[in-house]
């Protein structure tokens, strides 16, 4: 928990941080051979690139901080590295993972802030998929197709016929789609995608293809709350990015969603470019497509595919001086 402000002079590097991994059983390979992931794991389904959660931290791998988690650098350093806009938040606001579905994840529903408040004491989520990897054929579920009474929906989800009312949406590379709490959804096999989101791991599983979990058991379904948390109209967001790509002096910027929470945007570097960091927000850079460097005031920093790298408020002006594709986020 996050409630102490520095008065003292902030840290104006950049870190890299280094993700915390989980090996759910649909997941598979693909991020430690595109992406540069380093595990003992045999699969890692998510990487958690930026994390503050209490179920699995960003680790900072350079600088004085190196070894210490996320939480422990923002301590040590005053929550002034968040920048000014953080100060409405009593946690760290967002989590941004890389997401490997070799296998269709569970239908599932996460609640909004006053749902989980209520039943859980913590936060709901809502979050936004930018795919960056699709296998022909690919799809993912997306809300439902038409409006549902709650007495359809769970009459559905007791007698296995919720699929024929859900919104199955075909998926390409490049595509976005910003998830509102309250939203059913599900990601389908043969995605690769990232995911920006609020700081909560609160998800209710409504249905999950009678798969065993590694205890050799069904998987827990929260049928009982999905049912009150979730939205029964299809959803008010059409696919897309937020914004129209926009060329500047070096590369092109794409606004991909933009919320209460958080506002991502897709960078394509195609010569140099110069941006500049003020004391609203840190920025969160991952690199999605080639490798590159960064400079700043103080020195300069290698970044290759898959790397996250957090650069806090105040910084100032860096430059990013090779060809590449970045995700960059900010509160």
């Amino acid at each position: 928990m996050f409630i102490i402000y520095s008065t003292g002079v902030m840290l104006l590097e950049p870190i890299k941080l280094l993700p915390a991994f989980k090996d759910y059983i649909w997941g598979g390979n693909l991020l430690k051979t595109r992406y540069n992931k380093v595990s003992d794991k045999d699969i890692i389904a998510e990487s958690w690139e930026l994390s503050c959660h209490k179920d699995g931290q960003s680790t900072v791998a350079t600088g004085k901080h190196a070894g210490k988690t996320l939480t422990e650098y923002i301590e040590a350093e005053g929550r002034g590295v968040l920048g000014t806009r953080s100060r409405k938040f009593k946690d760290f606001p967002i989590m941004i993972k890389f997401i490997d579905a070799k296998d269709d994840l569970s239908i599932q529903v996460h609640p909004d802030d006053a749902y989980a408040m209520k039943h859980e004491g913590g936060f709901g989520k809502t979050e936004m998929w930018y795919v960056l990897e699709a296998e022909e054929g690919a799809s993912l579920v997306y809300g439902f197709s038409r409006p549902l009474s709650r007495e359809e929906f769970a009459e559905r989800i007791k007698n296995n016929t919720l699929m024929e009312v859900v919104n199955k949406v075909p998926v390409k590379k490049g595509d976005v789609f910003f998830i509102e709490a309250g939203t059913l959804h599900a990601i389908g096999k043969g995605l690769v995608i990232a995911e920006v989101q609020q700081n909560s791991n609160l998800t209710y599983r409504v249905y999950d293809y009678g798969r065993l979990g590694a205890d050799n058991k069904p998987r827990e379904l929260h049928i009982e709350k999905a049912i009150e948390a979730t939205n029964l109209n299809p959803p008010s967001r059409k696919p897309g990015a937020h914004g129209q790509p926009k060329e500047h002096e070096g590369y092109i910027r794409t606004v991909l969603g933009s919320c209460e929470f958080f506002h991502t945007e897709s960078i394509e570097v195609k010569t140099k470019a110069s941006f500049n960091i003020n004391d609203e927000s840190f920025v969160s850079i991952i690199c999605l497509e080639g490798d590159t460097t960064l400079t700043y005031e103080n020195g300069s920093m290698e970044i290759r595919k898959g790397d996250s790298v957090f650069l806090p408020a105040g910084m100032g002006r860096y430059e990013i001086l090779k060809p590449c594709k970045l995700l960059v986020t900010r509160i």
